[in-house]
């Protein structure tokens, strides 16, 4: 399991890496004004419904129903559903698109009301979002393959697909000369990046023999059972995405510059989020979904709290930078072209308070995988809803006197009030618990993480004054080698406290029989 989560994060960060060089361009090109406003619009909105209906609700209730089905029928039966599940799935999302693409101008005057009062962003927030809107066509089938082929176990290729939107957007922005606007140029990045990403988990599906094709959809008990976990699901993934929309909203209404700073900010937040936290929950939740159904209830939970342990380790460093030196870090990555230092100063002070809820953020896919692989979507999304509540009411009272910081800080709120929800359910259902080696690995982790935050601080004012004199690249010097000095002295406290037979502890209980088709 643990191969595995280093193979998804391994994809996943080198898909961040590429997505750093997209927004270097895009805030190279496109800055922080009306029209990179308009585009991230444009970008939200397939996006907003991709969580709900695709990566969020789908694969919380398919990857565990089509693993049961598979570990316990076999390849035929398994096969059949994702042929139902994926003919529904394409007549869903081309009802959808048509809506969108008539509906358009409302739809942009429900999500950013704030553009109404700025016709020339509002028609190009609108012309935008009809060329991404098919995104999400394409991308709900690239998630239906994904989920199929982390059911066997080959993990790469979903991994590395989100890579192909980075590298096509780069081309088109690079070509923006051709367009009306760079922010033309970007959106249909995005739609092609689509076709792109199809074809290549396709590809592998059908490598891997598992191609899902058209069939009469028809509600037998495999099906009916999918829906009633969709379900919750999709009100579950809803508030999530209700809570990011009151972020376009609200944020719609401040100075030009707030959606902006939002994105840049989400975009550090989300690299640990997503190289560990989602690689985690990508892997665990087929591992335990598998355990559970041949009846290991104790490897599912040995699994889990060695993949809470393993997002620790990862996630605390990066919690210390994000806490300590956010605005170096927007320098160092954005500030150029059109990026200005006062910009680098409202996205820094919008990572740091998304910072306070980094940890939710990563565990929260590991703790709520004991519900999703039992099929249980209903418990997980009471803790959701009552935490998206609480994130919206923050919103509005924060959204004055600290304009988009009091939206980071809100949903900081509302992440935390989540984990702390679902893990209260799962410990009250008997579904999860900690062992002594995971409760030991948190208090060690946490004070070696306090004392990498004593070190960078320390170490901040001699660095930077040693990059003083340089004409160029003084900011990301100073990152790189900030960065050094906290990855040694991060490892040889986890030597020091942890030894090194810590790690052989990443073991699982026992071994099940293998799947067919060879895994990633």
């Amino acid at each position: 399991m643990i191969g595995r989560i280093f193979t998804v994060g391994g994809f996943t960060l080198l898909s961040r890496i590429t997505g750093f060089a997209r927004d270097i361009m895009l805030a190279a090109i496109l800055g922080a004004g009306p029209v990179a406003d308009a585009f991230f619009v444009a970008l939200r909105l397939p996006n907003h419904f991709r969580a709900i209906f695709a990566e969020g609700a789908f694969n919380t209730a398919f990857v565990p129903a089509y693993s049961r089905i598979r570990t316990q029928g076999g390849p035929d039966p398994a096969k059949l559903f994702a042929d139902r599940v994926f003919t529904m799935m394409v007549a869903v999302q081309l009802v959808l698109l048509a809506v969108a693409l008539l509906f358009t101008p409302g739809v942009i005057e429900l999500l950013a009301p704030g553009f109404t009062g700025d016709p020339q962003r509002f028609a190009l927030a609108t012309e935008l979002t009809r060329i991404t809107f098919p995104y999400l066509l394409l991308v709900s089938l690239v998630t239906l393959y994904g989920g199929i082929l982390n059911s066997i176990h080959r993990f790469a290729t979903p991994a590395a697909a989100p890579i192909l939107l980075n590298l096509s957007m780069m081309a088109t922005l690079s070509l923006a000369v051709f367009f009306p606007t760079a922010g033309h140029a970007a959106a249909w990045g995005v739609f092609i990046a689509g076709i792109l990403e199809l074809l290549l988990v396709m590809g592998d599906a059908g490598r891997a023999q598992v191609l899902a094709s058209f069939r009469w959809p028809k509600l037998d008990q495999d099906v009916r059972k999918f829906f009633r976990a969709l379900g919750p699901a999709t009100v579950g993934s809803a508030g999530v995405q209700l809570a990011m929309f009151a972020d376009t909203i609200i944020a719609s209404f401040l100075a030009a510059g707030a959606i902006s700073a939002l994105y840049y900010a989400d975009r550090i937040n989300q690299l640990p989020i997503g190289v560990i936290g989602i690689a985690v929950g990508t892997v665990l939740l087929p591992e335990m979904s598998r355990r559970i159904a041949a009846g290991d209830e104790a490897g599912a939970r040995h699994a889990q709290n060695r993949a809470i342990e393993l997002t620790l380790l990862l996630t605390i460093p990066c919690l210390v930078a994000f806490l300590l030196i956010p605005d170096l870090i927007m320098r160092a990555l954005f500030m150029r072209g059109k990026f200005t230092d006062d910009d680098a100063l409202a996205a820094g002070a919008t990572l740091a308070a998304y910072a306070i809820g980094l940890i939710p953020y990563v565990l929260i896919r590991a703790m709520t995988a004991p519900f999703f692989a039992r099929g249980d979507t209903l418990t997980p999304v009471k803790a959701s809803l009552i935490a998206v509540a609480v994130n919206i009411l923050l919103k509005i009272v924060l959204m004055g006197p600290l304009a988009q910081v009091g939206l980071a800080i809100a949903t900081a709120i509302g992440a935390w009030v989540n984990l702390g929800l679902v893990a209260w359910f799962a410990m009250r259902a008997k579904l999860a618990g900690t062992d002594a080696r995971l409760r030991r690995s948190m208090v060690l982790l946490a004070a070696s993480g306090c004392v990498l935050g004593l070190v960078l601080v320390l170490s901040m004012r001699p660095v930077a004054a040693l990059y003083r004199d340089l004409p160029v690249f003084r900011d990301e010097a100073t990152l790189a080698t900030l960065a050094l000095i906290g990855a040694l002295v991060y490892g040889l406290l986890i030597l020091l406290l942890l030894g090194r037979n810590w790690f052989s502890g990443f073991r699982g209980e026992r071994k099940l029989p293998a799947i067919t088709n060879e895994p990633d």
